[in-house]
């Protein structure tokens, strides 16, 4: 099992959760697609679940939660990105020309939190570990394996990301429509064009779950009420395909070519 037992870099993906107007459907839902164990959490946290793939952590669901009088937020995955000093990030990603949604808190002894929007609105969320260091077991059948911006402008989220976090983004030898997101040299994740989304798509990032077989779990998602967005596909990383859930959060889902 590829576990992760070293502290996350600053500025690598280091967790993924998905805030769900009904959590208990959401739970049920990614147990059968990815076999995730997770229950409702304690009061303390706002009943936010710790969903684990063979004991380890792998991605969080919550109850979605809104001010009185303001509607709830769309239902999507968001990416956490690893940092050391959560205050000091926050500090950068304003200087940068970001947007602060959710400003630094604390989460009890298990971290520090803050939810922000790049310049061009793609949202992410920033983590400080200090109890938990975030996901436990990645690149394996159900757990995380990428995480992908979508952006109208290239340069600008380079500059953004360069200057919060310390992140390269270096194009793709062969492909002008691809890019790598690189922490000390090393890939953690990829930025694409949103011209390759849907007219309309707004700048986001997209959480990718490894599977055995594509075919077969994205037809689990349509059984389950969820929704086909680009069916199964072939491509340089090995066969994909995007799907969204029944509470409409899309996420890719892939089988990679072995190395």
């Amino acid at each position: 099992m590829p576990e992760a037992t070293t502290p996350y870099v600053t500025g690598t993906p280091c967790w993924v959760d998905l805030m769900a107007q009904d959590q208990q459907a959401a739970l049920d839902f990614y147990r059968d697609l990815f076999g995730w164990q997770g229950q409702t959490g304690p009061d303390e946290f706002g009943g936010y679940a710790v969903c684990r793939l063979n004991g380890k952590p792998a991605a969080g669901i919550g109850p979605a939660m809104a001010p009185e009088g303001v509607p709830e937020p769309p239902t999507v995955w968001t990416s956490y990105l690893a940092t050391t000093d959560a205050q000091a990030t926050q500090d950068a990603i304003v200087a940068a020309g970001g947007t602060l949604l959710v400003p630094v808190m604390d989460v009890g002894n298990l971290g520090r939190m803050l939810v922000a929007a790049d310049p061009q609105g793609a949202v992410f969320g920033v983590w400080q570990a200090l109890d938990f260091p975030g996901a436990g077991v990645v690149n394996e059948p159900g757990a995380l394996i990428w995480n992908e911006l979508h952006t109208d402008d290239i340069g600008g989220a380079g500059a953004f990301y360069g200057e919060a976090f310390g992140i390269e983004v270096v194009p793709v030898e062969g492909n002008d429509q691809y890019w790598e997101l690189k922490v000390g040299g090393r890939p953690v994740g990829g930025a694409s064009l949103l011209d390759n989304d849907p007219p309309g798509t707004p700048a986001h990032w997209l959480c990718y779950f490894a599977v055995d077989d594509v075919d077969s779990a994205a037809d689990t998602v349509v059984k389950r009420n969820g929704t086909l967005l680009a069916p199964p596909f072939d491509m340089v990383a090995g066969r994909m395909a995007v799907v969204a859930d029944p509470q409409d959060a899309p996420f890719a889902i892939i089988k990679p070519t072995a190395q």
